[in-house]
């Protein structure tokens, strides 16, 4: 047992060296006393002795800069130089927007939850409530998506006034322009409030609120140009869109064929400096009714007006649509959502340098503005949507399966169901505390690139797991289309989420790991910025400082990874006290693992690995899952640690590290050295993978919370448009839910006396002998009556014409029950 003994003192002597950061010379020193005691207790043996002592040579040599730059460092250098692959302008100007901020912490492998903890909770400011408590609602009670949809196929003229005259479309906008002026909390709850209630209208607000002329113009434009436009677009007297997208260039906006050639046209009657622009652009959300375009472009000198440059890079321009070439009007038909979108194009359409925006001095900038705005818009509306969607699935669902019967029970209380209502509302819950994380964040100054990239892919993600769960549910009733049905829409418009933005396999293959690895590794830049420094010799000091930083860094990850497993995470402080302390030390546990195995990749495989997107991918899932996990944990705290939430609560961390476990069991089973795998195996989970998929108790008990009227319901779904009005296609579930759970006593009382309705037939005389034999009161008879009217009105479905589809006319026939008043009677 002495070995035990010795191995445990040795690791937790190392342990404690990594924890304080201690310098090359300290660990050079410490290393030669474990291995003086190690000799002189016997344990190191003739051969394994020689080798260890040979290492620690090796150890000590670092110490001494010109030795190790000539016999370690400048090698190093030159095969970086050869293999580092080359980065176009349009990646380092990708890589560089926006910020870091949490999500640097859990890649470094060592977070310190008090940044996280620190972070001020979201709050809406009295006035934004009332917006949202106010004029949103009202906007909420006009919309009938059935009418959107499949009878107008756009908003009704009634709603366009109102956006407008309510400044719907000015949420961003500064007061002093006549804009509300909301942060990002305030702008990402409105959005998530309309999408519960129609996926079309809430992306007609989205778009003007996001990257598009306004924010733009926020952050580039000129006094001028903002002065102009700004009041016009927060009145809605403006309607802009953004066209950015072409045929042959989706993801990859870069390969934009779009071009606008420096030239002198006639402006006004006069001559003057401006670009002649063609273009030809699909897929642009309010092209059709768009009065002012933003357009990005190529700009190109040939006869060198601007300077020696022929080639100055993507431009952006804003172009009033009744400009002579603009081409506007004509649709896209994006899945029967309904909202505006469509192609525009132009050839050979001259504009002025003026409408550049940001002038003349911004022609060649419009990549880094985009890059920028995205960087932070990317973590707002989409992430609104997809949690607005999740949480109308999680009240209405759970409604659903509480009031709709099979075989004499509610279908939410048989397990299959069960299973299903628990990941909805647990996904529904994650989806939230990283929407809210996020807009904290963003509100707090944060600009967060990285976070923003997970957020979106995994919110969205995650509603079409919501969306996808409850259409199963609900069955036939979900089917159906009509104007009954209050899932279909959502669940018909998903693919639009999943592919703006940033296609989700682009975001998960590409640009979570791939910006991340950039931005938030500690010391990665420094050491490709040194490799392609001119200078070799001060290129050669900067990348062995570097090198040498990065190799503490990597030990000290490996210490924590390897202490941590072999005590489940015990020996990280937790910032907390129970009941979530145990998930703050397994998220610190994982988080080392993800950088230690992280940082083996990236220098085995070096530039290569943004061409391994299977392998990215993976590592992409484990961060955002540290992410979302850290999210749930936050928002815990942030609510008053609600007793009632904590299932919620710990579904989603046992969500999260499973996940996590599970992508890096992945890179770790597909990586390039079997050799190296097996060996980071045994770092990072020495005793095995412990980590298993919430277990079905807890599932139960989230699937009960949704489908009983409570507090903890109420929290997990507030925000969104909630209406309990017999007569709204997703009010009357609610109303249903409602008056079925007053009757529960009238229920017991029947169940009692061994009473319950016949097999068959709609009569309900069977009811009014339980009254005569003094079972229940008429009161409560009538009261069971109405409970029962509500769930039958509940369930129904809509059916139409034999002409159905012939004509839209027919489709905006108001649609009769399946059930008939005849067959009732």
């Amino acid at each position: 047992m002495g070995w035990v003994i010795w191995i445990a003192v040795i690791a937790s002597g190392l342990f404690a060296l990594a924890r304080i950061r201690a310098s090359l010379k300290i660990w050079t020193g410490a290393l030669a006393v474990v291995l003086i005691v190690l000799g002189w207790s016997g344990y190191l043996a003739f051969p394994p002795g020689v080798v260890l002592w040979g290492l620690w040579l090796i150890v000590a040599l670092m110490n001494f800069p010109g030795p190790r730059r000539s016999a370690l460092s400048a090698p190093l250098l030159d095969y970086v130089r050869r293999v580092l692959p080359p980065m176009s302008q349009t990646e380092k100007t990708a890589i560089q927007a926006g910020g870091v901020w949490w999500d640097a912490e859990l890649f470094q492998g060592n977070p310190q939850w008090s940044r996280l903890l620190n972070t001020p909770a979201p709050r809406l400011t009295e006035e934004e409530q009332t917006f949202i408590d106010g004029p949103v609602e009202t906007l909420c009670r006009m919309l009938d998506d059935w009418q959107i949809t499949h009878e107008l196929n756009d908003l009704p003229p009634a709603v366009w006034a109102f956006l407008k005259a309510n400044r719907i479309f000015g949420m961003i906008i500064p007061k002093s322009y006549g804009g509300h002026g909301f942060s990002a909390l305030a702008h990402s709850t409105v959005v998530m409030k309309i999408t519960s209630r129609s996926c079309a209208a809430a992306v007609t607000v989205m778009v003007p609120n996001s990257l598009g002329p306004a924010e733009l113009l926020l952050h580039y434009g000129t006094d001028k140009q903002k002065n102009h436009y700004l009041p016009r677009l927060a009145r809605g007297e403006e309607i802009p869109c953004f066209a950015l997208t072409a045929p042959t260039a989706g993801s990859d906006a870069g390969a934009i064929p779009d071009f606008g050639v420096i030239c002198r046209g006639e402006y006004q009657g006069q001559i003057v400096l401006g670009l002649r622009l063609t273009w030809d652009k699909r897929y642009i959300t309010l092209a059709p009714v768009a009065s002012v375009l933003g357009l990005a472009f190529k700009a190109v000198d040939p006869d060198h007006l601007l300077g020696d440059a022929e080639e100055l890079g993507i431009t952006c321009a804003l172009i009033p649509t009744d400009t002579p070439g603009v081409n506007i009007g004509r649709r896209h038909n994006p899945l029967d959502t309904a909202f505006q979108n469509g192609p525009t194009s132009g050839r050979d359409v001259f504009i002025p340098m003026d409408w550049i925006i940001g002038g003349q001095a911004q022609v060649g900038r419009g990549w880094a503005m985009l890059m920028e705005c995205l960087s932070v818009g990317r973590g707002i509306s989409l992430p609104a949507l997809g949690t607005g969607l999740g949480k109308h699935a999680s009240r209405y669902a759970g409604a659903y399966a509480a009031v709709r019967k099979q075989f004499g029970l509610p279908i939410g209380h048989f397990e299959g169901v069960e299973e299903v209502l628990a990941r909805i509302g647990g996904l529904t819950y994650m989806m939230d505390a990283a929407r809210l994380l996020t807009a904290a964040a963003i509100d707090a100054g944060e600009r967060p690139s990285v976070v923003s990239a997970i957020v979106k892919y995994h919110n969205t993600e995650a509603m079409r797991q919501v969306i996808n769960d409850a259409m199963d549910i609900h069955g036939g009733r979900g089917i159906c289309l009509g104007a009954r049905n209050y899932l279909a829409s959502g669940y018909k418009s998903t693919p639009v989420s999943i592919t703006v933005e940033g296609a989700n396999i682009l975001t998960r293959g590409l640009i979570i790991f791939g910006q991340g690895a950039l931005r938030c590794h500690p010391y990665l830049v420094r050491e490709m910025d040194a490799a392609c420094d001119p200078d070799r010799e001060a290129g050669l000091a900067a990348f062995d400082l570097a090198l040498f930083s990065h190799l503490g860094y990597g030990v000290r990850n490996a210490a924590r990874a390897l202490l941590y497993g072999l005590t489940g995470g015990r020996l990280s402080p937790a910032p907390v006290a129970a009941p979530t302390a145990r998930y703050y030390q397994h998220a610190a546990r994982m988080s080392a693992a993800f950088a230690v195995i992280a940082d083996v990749a990236m220098l085995l495989m070096g530039g290569a690995l943004k061409r391994k997107e299977k392998l990215s991918g993976r590592f992409a899932d484990a961060l955002g899952c540290l992410f979302l996990l850290s999210a749930a944990l936050k928002r815990f705290e942030d609510t008053g640690r609600p007793r009632a939430d904590l299932p919620l609560v710990e579904w989603v961390a046992q969500y999260c590290l499973y996940r996590v476990q599970d992508a890096l069991d992945g890179v770790l089973r597909n990586f390039p050295s079997r050799v190296l795998g097996v060996l980071l195996r045994v770092l990072v989970f020495p005793l095995g993978r412990r980590f298993r998929y919430p277990a079905d108790p807890l599932g139960t008990e989230i699937a009960n919370l949704l489908l009983t009227p409570s507090a903890a319901r109420d929290r997990l779904t507030a925000g969104i448009h909630i209406s309990s009005d017999s007569k709204d296609a997703a009010g009357r579930v609610e109303y249903a839910l409602q008056q079925t759970t007053a009757i529960a006593p009238v229920e017991h009382k029947l169940r009692a006396a061994l009473i319950k309705p016949p097999s068959y037939g709609y009569g309900d005389e069977w009811l009014h002998a339980a009254v005569v034999s003094g079972i229940i009161t008429t009161a409560e008879a009538a009261q069971y009556r109405t409970a029962q009217q509500a769930v039958m009105d509940a369930i129904q479905v809509d059916d139409f014409p034999q002409t159905l589809g012939a004509d839209a006319q027919t489709l905006a026939q108001a649609s009769r029950p399946a059930y008939s008043e005849q067959a009732r009677s």
